[in-house]
């Protein structure tokens, strides 16, 4: 027996090293496939995947670290700051040193990058057609990612818990 699963266990003659049977596979194929349809709509609007999620975290709430940031979006600051540079350089958010804490950088959207929301709300629009589900469908099957996520990865669990779902210790 490898491992067990649930109640059942899986043998190393079963067929679990199978390409189509890897989980693993399916989320990365996903990914990638979600990626590129947003990709359709955010490259017009002079934007990156990885850019577009910062923006979101900022319409939620400007101000922010670039930790904090990187907290919400699971990134390191060696991948996030540059990305925050190309938005600064793209006139969408700005830098300032904080006011009890010069040291601390907080992240600002400018009026352009509250501008472009719109915009954005379209492409996150695509998306959900392409996708053919409705938004209830498309929110269970987060909540089903993010519960296993944090599963995986306990350090996940506070920013599941910012986004206001409960996460059971597994």
């Amino acid at each position: 027996m490898l491992y067990k699963s649930g109640h059942e266990a899986l043998s190393a003659d079963a067929d679990i090293l199978r390409l189509e049977n890897q989980l693993c596979f399916a989320l990365y194929a996903a990914t990638r496939t979600i990626t590129k349809t947003y990709r359709e709509k955010l490259t017009p609007l002079g934007l990156t995947y990885p850019q577009y999620l910062v923006l979101i975290v900022l319409w939620e709430e400007e101000g922010q670290t670039i930790t904090a940031i990187g907290h919400r979006l699971m990134l390191d600051s060696g991948t996030l700051t540059p990305l925050v540079k190309r938005l600064e350089n793209a006139g969408l958010v700005e830098r300032r040193r904080g006011i009890d804490d010069e040291r601390e950088v907080q992240v600002y959207l400018t009026d352009a990058g509250r501008g472009i929301k719109g915009s954005v709300l379209e492409a996150r629009c695509f998306v959900a057609c392409r996708l053919g589900m409705s938004e209830p469908e498309i929110l269970a099957l987060r909540a089903d990612l993010m519960d296993m996520i944090a599963r995986l990865d306990e350090t996940a669990e506070p920013m599941i818990a910012a986004a206001g779902e409960t996460v059971e210790p597994g």
